[in-house]
């Protein structure tokens, strides 16, 4: 071999060395935060597992080639800012926001760590993205609905107990959401025939208060609207409608799992899936800024008839006929 050749040749093989060694190096460790409300939560937990399960079909799997690190929440302001700093400063890939009470404190802390929310009802109004179709900044995700849903809520409502004429709406007042499903429920109300007015869901004994107050007199029910509180205090609200023998509906299947008379709202499971697919797209290199905020796509009915004979309801027909679980 020739001189030149020979050098030639080693000048190409060392230039290939440092690409030969990062093929044969493993693909590093990627990291996602997540924050959301209860620890011991089920209904909380089974959500993350679909998450994860999402994650796993699209090739990542937790302790492998990716680290999930979960905050929650329980429900206090305090705690999310706290956990939403801790997760911002552990540098993460990506950040899984339950809810908007987690996804607003994540944004305070960060404007550049990409975030992507699940359940959120209005993130355009709330200042997360700046539409739903560009979001133009560090987080997208899926809304749990339209404020309208509201009406449905309190149509359900009527029709499983057609003798309500007053409705009491637990919501939490701090919240953008709150006011927004408070607003929708009540511009509904004379339509239907309803007389509605707030209870804010901010600790158990203003809730006993509230509502013992409101059962004094009849012909009452209630709607139960999404907030962080109200899954703290799931247990207590649904105790204190079988007490005073209020109708409720509420807006996800675990309150009637537990007791409660009927839910409406969307697959929440379903939703979590999906955020695993942008987290996906996310870690392979695209924005959120470019991925647009999506909509529910699946729905869920719940009637619980051990409940409804307990409040002496017979649910129509037509109503169990287009639910999509019925508990006895």
């Amino acid at each position: 071999m020739r001189r030149r050749e020979f050098i030639s040749l080693l000048v190409s093989t060392v230039t290939a060395w440092p690409l030969v060694a990062r093929a044969q190096q493993p693909d590093r460790m990627r990291r996602i935060g997540a924050l959301a409300g209860i620890a011991d939560d089920a209904e909380g937990q089974a959500r993350f597992a679909a998450f994860q399960q999402g994650l796993h079909q699209l090739g990542w799997t937790d302790g492998r080639n990716v680290r999930i690190d979960y905050r929650w929440g329980g429900g206090d302001s305090d705690n999310i800012r706290k956990h939403a700093a801790e997760l911002v400063a552990l540098a993460p890939d990506v950040i899984l926001a339950g809810g908007g009470a987690a996804a607003g404190p994540l944004l305070q802390a960060s404007r550049t760590v990409p975030i992507v929310f699940v359940h959120v009802p209005d993130p355009v109004g709330a200042g997360f993205v700046e539409s739903l179709s560009r979001p133009g900044g560090n987080a997208t995700g899926f809304i749990n609905f339209e404020y309208s849903i509201g009406a449905k809520w309190l149509a359900l409502l009527k029709e499983i107990a057609p003798g309500v004429t007053r409705a009491a709406v637990l919501r939490d007042p701090f919240i953008a959401a709150g006011t927004g499903q408070f607003g929708a429920i009540q511009s509904t109300a004379p339509s239907i025939g309803v007389d509605v007015s707030p209870v804010n869901v901010r600790d158990a004994s203003e809730i006993e208060r509230a509502v013992a107050a409101f059962a004094r007199s009849s012909n009452g029910g209630l709607i139960v609207t999404v907030s962080a509180l109200a899954v703290v205090y799931r247990d207590l609200i649904i105790t204190l409608a079988a007490r005073h023998k209020l109708p409720a509906v509420y807006y996800e299947r675990n309150f009637v799992a537990g007791g409660g008379l009927i839910s409406y709202g969307p697959d929440y499971l379903d939703q979590y899936r999906r955020a695993a697919g942008y987290v996906d797209r996310i870690l392979k290199g695209e924005k959120p800024a470019d991925l647009p905020v999506q909509a529910p796509t699946k729905y869920k009915l719940v009637i619980n008839l051990k409940t409804a004979k307990e409040l002496s309801l017979a649910v129509p027909p037509t109503l169990l006929a287009t639910a999509d679980e019925v508990i006895e």
